[in-house]
């Protein structure tokens, strides 16, 4: 069975795939079809019997439209993917949606689809495996001795991020990796020309890598075999990455083959057909031939040889290095948390904070959670990652490690540089590696650097700590630029993410504690400025969402009737109370009652039942929230909010809160606005509406986050 039959059988398989859901990409099928069909066949190892097996070589599609191939190989290679799902093609409910989903399709190693993002997603991959190889390889044991293949487009290296995570790998000398770029010099509007003109092989050189070209990637299938050969070859022996130009011709046997018009369209029924019978293959749509068959067979004999020799290679590691085998075990099938590891949960007697240096009663949430960090990476050795060049902002240094480094991979620290979207991108894909919770770190404004990776953390179901300080108005001086407004917003309304506001350190604490179970990714939005410590927080009551603080009674007004709850987060906590007491002791208030809530994580608040969030949020009270940020996103839980309708301004802490409004006069100033207008429209004495968040039923999405 030659190469040409089994190649010509993915591209027709690939375009009747596209053919059959009248949507979806052909184009790079046909023409990566040879790619394809080397790597997984000739060259990668893997076991399509155990999609998880832990020293596979990995691949990424970054170019993830072109998925019908990526489905063909997988279908073909022997993984869970019948035919019968290639021809549920983007359809709905089906194991082969319009883009590749790890969380949905065996042999998938990272969601891909937006651009650019499997780029950076293989390079960390390739800083995983360099990681986990240094600190559990042993002389005669190489548990982790893999390669990381990735096939992209013209459209990923024209991506912001592809071109951060490209320069990092090359500093990294990222030597077990090859990115295989489909060079048709086509995109969606037509020729590259119009828009992209670099040197792609010194762009790559200047980075350091090396860089090697199949002039004739359509047809020469044994230089295709030797190129990608070589590269691994050279990869390891310059301890460099290195990219191969693969020249294609996309849409390869289509009418409008090296076409923009065969990038994103079916190629009709009777082009189909004219192509099918060019290439020689008969038989009905989807029909594959029993020799194609089993000529893929070997794919699972391998696959079955492969892993019966890493199985007898990891029994003699366990008894040899009983100690490592252990965590090594607990990094790989334990979501990366030793047994114990609840343990380590830091807690505090609402005192003092005591970080073994210095004993004080307030501070920064930066800096507790520096604390508590160092903690948990104390007893959790997968905890890996670092900041966006703001490391000493950021307060995420391991002290019981150091730098990740070319000679030195199995540290525990990564210096990212200043390229935020690639850091959580690379974050995603050691995470997808197994064996490591990655965190990473930068001001919470410039997240929106690195949406788009976050977003694809929370589909992906990422377990990914997002370290977000300088999280308010309250940083200061440094004015708009650096001040989020929106980010909270953007933030909460993202599904399958937490976002923590915490007040003190023992919020802090509850918050690593539920990020460190969460199957997908939190975000830890921390002050500068500090804060003190609330008199009944402990850090299980993070799991509640919200909680009353602190409860006060007026007892001086012969006016006061009403209920009121402030609730807030993080440093507001502070001013919150403050105002509490002032209305406390006030003499004309209409509030004799004046609870003040802590909500450190709007979405688990929603997780509680309806009886305890009406009793947090009773059904007669006032409710006012106070977050120096945008109020979208409040609306379900308060009648009125203080909060941020601009961008903010440069100057001192005091007179930017003095400014806007969230400071004890302000606060009380906007109480009675707000009760004038409820009085104005109707409301009042008791009768405020009702808030959805005091009804709306729990959908259990945190249910596997065991309590402590």
């Amino acid at each position: 069975m030659t190469d040409q039959v089994c190649i010509n059988t993915i591209r027709i398989t690939a375009a009747e795939m596209v053919q059959k859901a009248n949507s979806g990409h052909p184009g790079a099928p046909m023409g990566l079809a040879p790619v394809a069909h080397t790597l997984f066949h000739k060259i990668m190892k893997f076991n399509p019997k155990n999609p998880k097996f832990w020293n596979r070589d990995r691949f990424v599609l970054s170019n993830g439209h072109a998925c019908a191939l990526l489905y063909t190989m997988l279908h073909l290679s022997g993984y869970d993917l019948s035919i019968d799902d290639l021809k549920a093609f983007r359809s709905l409910d089906s194991k082969t949606p319009g883009h590749p989903e790890s969380h949905i399709t065996p042999g998938i190693e990272v969601t891909t689809g937006p651009l650019g993002q499997g780029v950076a997603n293989a390079v960390g991959l390739a800083m995983a495996q360099k990681h986990m190889a240094a600190i559990y390889n042993k002389p005669g044991f190489d548990l982790f001795n893999n390669m990381v293949y990735a096939i992209c487009g013209d459209g990923c290296l024209q991506e912001g991020v592809a071109s951060e995570a490209i320069s990092l790998a090359g500093t990294l000398q990222l030597g077990n990796l090859v990115l295989l770029y489909d060079d048709n010099k086509i995109q969606i509007d037509g020729s590259t020309d119009l828009a992209f003109s670099e040197d792609i092989p010194k762009r790559f050189e200047s980075m350091g890598w090396n860089h090697l070209v199949v002039e004739k990637g359509d047809s020469d299938f044994e230089q295709i075999f030797e190129t990608i050969k070589q590269a691994k070859v050279l990869a390891g022996e310059t301890n460099k990455p290195t990219v191969v130009s693969v020249k294609t011709t996309i849409g390869f046997g289509a009418k409008k083959q090296g076409t923009a018009d065969v990038h994103g369209s079916p190629l009709g029924k009777d082009d189909l057909a004219r192509v099918k019978a060019e290439f020689g293959v008969t038989g009905e749509a989807f029909e594959i031939s029993k020799d194609v068959h089993d000529v893929y067979a070997s794919c699972v004999t391998k696959g079955a040889q492969y892993q019966a020799e890493y199985d007898a290679l990891l029994a003699q590691y366990t008894e040899k290095y009983p100690t490592e085998a252990k965590e090594l075990n607990d990094r790989m099938n334990n979501g990366g948390l030793p047994v114990d590891w609840m343990d380590s949960i830091p807690k505090y007697n609402n005192t003092v904070i005591t970080d073994g240096i210095a004993t004080k009663n307030a501070d920064a949430t930066r800096n507790t959670s520096g604390i508590v960090l160092n903690a948990f990476a104390d007893k959790i050795t997968s905890l890996v990652g670092g900041s966006a060049d703001l490391t000493g902002s950021n307060k995420t240094w391991i002290n019981s490690s150091s730098s990740y480094c070319p000679k030195n991979p199995q540290n525990r620290y990564i210096h990212f540089g200043v390229r935020e979207h690639a850091m959580v991108a690379i974050g995603n894909g050691m995470e997808a590696y197994g064996g490591i919770i990655p965190f990473t770190a930068t001001f919470f404004n410039f997240i929106e650097y690195a949406y788009g990776a976050v977003r694809l953390a929370a589909l992906s179901q990422h377990k990914h700590l997002l370290i977000m300080t300088h999280d308010s108005i309250g940083l200061g001086e440094d004015g708009p630029t650096h001040q989020p407004i929106e980010a909270f917003a953007l933030t909460r309304a993202t599904p399958n993410t937490l976002t923590f506001r915490p007040a003190d350190v023992n919020e802090v604490s509850g918050a690593y504690a539920i990020a460190l179970q969460h199957n997908g990714p939190s975000v830890f939005c921390l002050s500068r400025q500090n804060v003190n410590l609330l008199p009944t927080s402990t850090p299980s009551k993070v799991l509640k969402g919200g909680y009353i603080v602190e409860e006060y009674v007026n007892t001086t007004s012969t006016k006061a009737t009403e209920k009121l709850v402030l609730i807030s987060t993080g440093t507001e906590l502070d001013v919150a109370t403050a105002t509490a007491k002032v209305i406390q002791a006030c003499q004309e208030t209409v509030y004799k009652y004046i609870n003040v809530v802590s909500m450190p994580s709007l979405e688990l608040f929603d997780e509680q039942s309806v009886e305890y969030r009406q009793s947090i949020l009773p059904l007669d009270a006032f409710v006012v929230s106070i977050e120096p940020s945008s109020q979208n996103g409040w609306e379900k839980y308060a009648h009125r909010h203080i909060s941020m309708t601009t961008f903010g301004a440069s100057a001192p802490i005091p007179a930017l809160y003095k400014n806007f409004g969230f400071e004890p006069t302000g606060i009380i100033a906007s109480l009675k606005q707000f009760d004038d207008e409820y009085q104005t429209v109707g409301y009042g004495n008791g009768k405020y509406p009702l808030l959805q968040a005091q009804f709306v039923q729990p959908k259990n999405k945190y249910s596997h986050i065991k309590p402590f």
